[in-house]
């Protein structure tokens, strides 16, 4: 296990040390994780970037480096201010902390070399963060096999891909390490998506009242925001209170708090105390825990099938319902006038509509007349049918196409960009139900297909094009989420479509925190009735990443407006402030909480909680019971062979981790 390592300042130059942690990557994902390691964890960090591009260009106004040391500069400043209060890591007693608490390289790619230069033979973590799952999985061969006992953290799009590349890195590292401890192995390998990890945020911020998930052994954990009490009323706490919201969030005007909003800033794992005595502020609370459903896939609007309603029209329908109860006419009639069977006159009739019949001569006057109407009905069925023909062949041959958002449609989301981020946040929505209309400049983008086979309305073209939202009928739409790679695409939809619906809700995938912070504000100071967030991908991912490069598992991340509360699994064994301390005596307000046990036995626990445990639905349609016990009683006595489910901020996880391993000589 990771050996801590004191906050002590490094040159950009200086060979790294034993123990420190390399992360690789291309864009903002990179330089939030570093932040992450550096200021929240304490450990030395080697950063590996592409060569910057030319400073001038207006387009990118610095370069790789320019970037990743006007972060850690703004990190290390708001982290002085601070101070240590807490004592954690990455306080203030790191005083020269900036830039040269990260070691900055350059390299077009992670070859050996480069990796050798970073210090591959002496790092205990190595995160491959590029956008690119095709080098991420070039780089995590070329690690394994420099070091065989190096700890991967691997940022993959590609689900089964992942899975797959996982257990191949985890083999090969029980080949080259023979007797590792299976937990360890276990920790080895982890591959994560940013998007999976950010989706559910993004996609709840469109969402009034809506839910956070985190799954853990086939269970669903919503964390459910709630508005605050009335007068003489008192907040349902659900299971537990997770979180206080800040005393600005109900104000239109106000802005979301964050760590340098003072006492206005949401508290995180309040006690019962600070519950009791704040009034006037929204809560996040453990609201219920249900059963995931592993046969349950993502809902699909239409499906690749096009049903019967969609092939013929309406009017096509009920011209058929008016030939059929026509020729039931036509078979009564023949049934009253003439003594012929059921079955013979239905018969007759059929080859009457179908002109296929033989004069009725010398038959009497009613069949005659019969026939007559049989024939005349027989000339409108094939129009029909072949308006029928010509209808399904349209509807099939369209089938594969992209929809358009139809005439009545209203109260949906409108979802800009379908990259990585938005093709997830769509299965996401569609998940819940959610009616989506998608904008996407690109016919060629990740997540067209996607939308194609649900069959969601797809408006195709630029969104700062005029008459492109209203395409999107965004004037009756619910909220709009502008989740484009480009900031002020993002900007301008958002700013035209308050244009068009001032009240409308309005989420924006902003990077730069000071210029989402003034936006928001901007945003919410001039239409008051409306609700706008903005939310940072990497700023939602990087902490799910930091966690695994600890070695740890991480269930998921919840954003408490600009906060992050994190939800890990844990062994107790090693934690001084867990191992032999009751549930009540474990928790530290404001740091972390145990919100379950599992009482399964060590030997038969699923290593993988986040993974529905598997089950035969052939032999058993009911999933075996999760050994996961909720709603602990405050005086069960935590033992070093459990493994608990924490809610924790990120200071209070890496406090944790480090009281380990001050704990625990040689770790």
């Amino acid at each position: 296990m990771l050996g801590f390592v004191p906050p002590l300042p490094q040159q950009p130059g200086r060979p790294p040390s034993s123990g420190h942690m390399i992360v690789c990557g291309d864009d903002a994902l990179a330089r939030r994780l570093a932040v992450e390691l550096r200021f929240i964890y304490g450990e030395r960090v080697t950063l590996l970037l592409p060569p910057g591009r030319d400073a001038n260009n207006p387009e990118t106004p610095l370069t790789q480096r320019g970037r990743a040391a006007a972060l850690f500069g703004r990190m290390s400043a708001a982290m002085n201010r601070a101070g240590n209060g807490n004592g954690t890591a990455g306080g203030s007693g790191d005083t020269n902390a900036g830039v040269e608490a990260v070691r900055i390289m350059e390299a077009p790619e992670p070859s050996d070399d480069v990796l050798e230069e970073a210090g591959i033979d002496r790092a205990a973590a190595l995160a491959l963060v590029y956008d690119d799952d095709e080098r991420n999985i070039r780089a995590a061969l070329t690690a394994r096999r420099l070091n065989p006992r190096l700890r991967l953290v691997i940022r993959l799009y590609n689900r089964k891909l992942g899975q797959h590349l996982e257990e191949l890195l985890d083999q090969a590292a029980a080949v080259a390490m023979p007797g590792i401890d299976p937990a360890l192995l276990d920790a080895s390998t982890t591959v994560l998506s940013d998007a999976d990890t950010a989706a559910p945020a993004l996609a709840a911020t469109a969402l009034t009242g809506s839910s956070k998930v985190i799954q853990a052994e086939g269970l669903l954990l919503r964390a459910a925001e709630r508005p605050p009490p009335g007068p003489g009323e008192r907040a349902d706490p659900g299971l537990c209170t997770l979180a206080l919201l800040s005393s600005t969030t109900n104000d239109p005007a106000g802005a979301e708090g964050s760590d340098s909003s003072g006492d206005e800033a949401p508290q995180l794992l309040p006690d019962e105390r600070a519950v009791a005595e704040t009034t006037g502020r929204g809560t996040v609370v453990l609201e219920a825990i249900s059963r995931a459903d592993p046969a349950r896939s993502a809902t699909r609007m239409g499906g690749r099938g096009a049903p019967l309603s969609q092939i013929f029209s309406r009017r096509l329908r009920w011209s058929a319902l008016g030939f059929a109860l026509a020729a039931v006419a036509l078979v009564i009639a023949s049934l009253l006038t003439t003594e012929d069977t059921a079955l013979h006159s239905a018969y007759l009739t059929v080859l009457d509509l179908l002109g296929m019949n033989d004069p009725a001569e010398g038959a009497p006057a009613a069949r005659q007349i019969i026939q007559i109407l049989s024939g005349i009905a027989g000339l409108l069925l094939l129009p029909l049918l072949i308006a029928a023909v010509l209808e399904a062949f349209g509807t099939l041959r369209t089938a594969s196409s992209l929809r358009r958002p139809p005439r009545g449609l209203g109260g949906h989301v409108v979802l800009l960009g379908l990259g990585k981020i938005g093709t997830r946040v769509l299965v996401r929505l569609r998940e819940l139900d959610i009616p989506v209309v998608v904008v996407e400049e690109d016919p060629e983008a990740r997540g067209i297909p996607l939308a194609r086979s649900l069959h969601v309305p797809t408006v195709i073209g630029d969104v700062t094009q005029e008459g492109v939202l209203e395409a999107a009928k965004v004037y009756r739409a619910r909220a709009l989420l502008a989740l484009t790679s480009i900031d002020t695409t993002n900007l301008e939809a958002a700013l035209y479509a308050r244009s068009v619906k001032p009240d409308l809700r309005v989420a924006l995938r902003l990077y730069d925190d000071e210029f989402a912070t003034a936006v928001y504000r901007t945003l919410r100071t001039a239409h008051p009735q409306a609700l706008t967030r903005s939310r940072s991908v990497s700023h939602l991912a990087a902490p799910s990443f930091a966690v695994a490069m600890m070695g740890r598992q991480i269930l998921g991340a919840v954003p408490v407006e600009r906060k992050v509360m994190l939800f890990a699994a844990l062994e107790v064994a090693g934690h001084p402030q867990l191992e032999g301390h009751t549930v009540e005596q474990a928790f530290r307000a404001g740091a972390w909480r145990v919100l379950a046990i599992d009482a399964t036995p060590p030997a038969d626990r699923n290593p993988d909680l986040a993974a529905l445990p598997p089950f035969d639905p052939e032999g058993d349609a009911t999933p075996p019971p999760s050994g996961l016990v909720w709603d602990l009683h405050p005086g069960y006595v935590l033992r070093a062979q459990d493994r608990v489910v924490i809610a924790a901020t990120r200071r209070g996880l890496a406090e944790l981790l480090r009281r380990q391993r001050s704990a625990v000589p040689g770790r």
